[in-house]
């Protein structure tokens, strides 16, 4: 049996850079592939993303994109400019080290609800703002779900 996973072990995943190879065909330059570093995602970078995105869908994939880009670090408008297939690759592999390997289509309504519902408890058992709420990592809103299961959470505070 794997040993259980602590409250530490859960948060390291936010820090954890992975790099991803750009296969040559996607590069502008059309020269040879080359690295790019990328970070996963956390629910603040979701939620403000999805925020962010309320009004242009599109823009959905490209907040996605430049909040994950550790090397090089681009802007919104310089991701904006990136060829639509280098981005698609790009959001590929964001989605995957993020743990939500599916559609960017999916992606808001598959992480909004569950972690509505997960923030609204949080909200009501803790007395937490929504904003409380959306500056917790995915591992912290796990842990403090976990420990109001097992009614361990006696003065907690975000």
């Amino acid at each position: 049996m794997a040993p259980s996973l602590t409250a530490d072990d859960l948060l390291a995943g936010a820090s954890i850079q992975h790099r991803v190879e750009v296969p040559g065909y996607l590069r502008p330059d059309g020269q040879t592939s080359g690295d790019v570093v990328l970070r996963p995602l956390t629910v603040r970078d979701i939620q403000r993303v999805t925020q962010a995105a309320r009004e242009q869908a599109a823009l959905t994939s490209v907040l996605m994109v430049q909040q994950a880009l550790v090397q090089p670090a681009m802007t919104i408008d310089q991701v904006s400019g990136l060829p639509a297939g280098l981005v698609e690759f790009l959001l590929t592999q964001v989605n995957r080290i993020s743990g939500l390997a599916m559609d960017a289509g999916d992606v808001d309504h598959a992480v909004r609800a569950p972690l509505s519902r997960a923030c609204f408890v949080l909200s009501r058992e803790f007395g937490w703002t929504p904003e409380q709420c959306s500056q917790l990592t995915v591992g912290q809103v796990l842990l403090y779900l976990e420990m109001l299961a097992t009614g361990e959470a006696g003065g907690v505070t975000p």
